[in-house]
């Protein structure tokens, strides 16, 4: 549908633009809470980057920030009709009942950051209030795809039992609501051999639980040994994040009464 609107958008023409969607469903860790469907529309030519690169490489030509939301915006006016311009990064199409999900829709750049001998390749997204979001939704695909292999898909189980829990504690009232993708970041940092143990499912919950409240309460060692969210680069805490290690601990604290486990 959203590749169709930038398909038919005459100024999108021979122009290199992925669309492509992120988020928990690629990731197939989506559960029913999950009712948006994220979709990113990347201009990847000219892409962006940080320092004196910026200069050498991107953020050259015609293509700017602004232009590049109001094409996408006028993009899926045309095709959708109706179109919620209100959000900050995104555009968010409504559902259509018996359709189409909502759509929520990013319209972002490529972005290359370097690195001694690599690159890494995300996307960078500027906000309407001027603040830019990195993101790196390519390597959270492949590293999850890796992980959940290397475990039986064990990891994608317990996160999606991770994020129900979330969802069932925040609509009765004992935490606050959380993204989806805390979730996904807090299990991924728990070791294979953990997600590997011998033993029931229920066990392996139980256990990774266990791990991630101790990386949360590890005081010093945590910093020496920081988690990092699947994409392998960003920090799970800090920075613009829109949760906290206390938003963890709790949220771990509650799993782990509300599945019954002991002490």
């Amino acid at each position: 549908m959203v590749k169709q609107a930038v398909r038919r958008h005459e100024p999108f023409q021979g122009l290199d633009i992925t669309v492509a969607s992120k988020g928990s469903y690629p990731n197939n860790t989506n559960v029913r809470g999950d009712s948006d469907v994220d979709i990113m529309v990347k201009l990847n030519n000219p892409f962006h980057t940080e320092g004196m690169a910026t200069w050498w490489f991107g953020e050259q030509g015609p293509w700017t920030r602004q232009r590049l939301r109001q094409e996408v915006k006028d993009a899926l006016t045309n095709h959708f009709g109706s179109v919620d311009t209100d959000h900050n990064l995104s555009f968010y199409v409504p559902e259509v009942v018996g359709s189409r999900p909502s759509i929520d829709v990013v319209p972002c750049f490529k972005w290359v950051a370097y690195a001694p001998g690599r690159e890494y390749v995300g996307s960078v997204v500027y906000g309407r209030d001027g603040k830019r979001v990195i993101n790196w939704p390519e390597l959270q695909l492949a590293n999850g795809r890796t992980k959940n292999t290397n475990t039986n898909r064990r990891y994608k189980f317990v996160v999606r039992v991770l994020k129900n829990i979330e969802n069932d504690l925040a609509s009765e009232g004992v935490i606050k609501a959380l993204p989806s993708y805390f979730s996904e970041c807090l299990v991924y940092n728990v070791p294979d051999d953990v997600l590997l143990h011998d033993g029931s499912l229920d066990v392996v919950v139980r256990e990774s639980l266990r791990e991630v409240y101790r990386q949360l309460t590890g005081g010093w060692v945590s910093y020496l040994r920081p988690m990092v969210e699947p994409n392998g680069i960003k920090k799970v805490f800090g920075g613009d994040q829109k949760w906290t290690e206390k938003d963890g601990r709790e949220l771990i604290e509650h799993a782990w009464h509300y599945l019954n486990y002991e002490s």
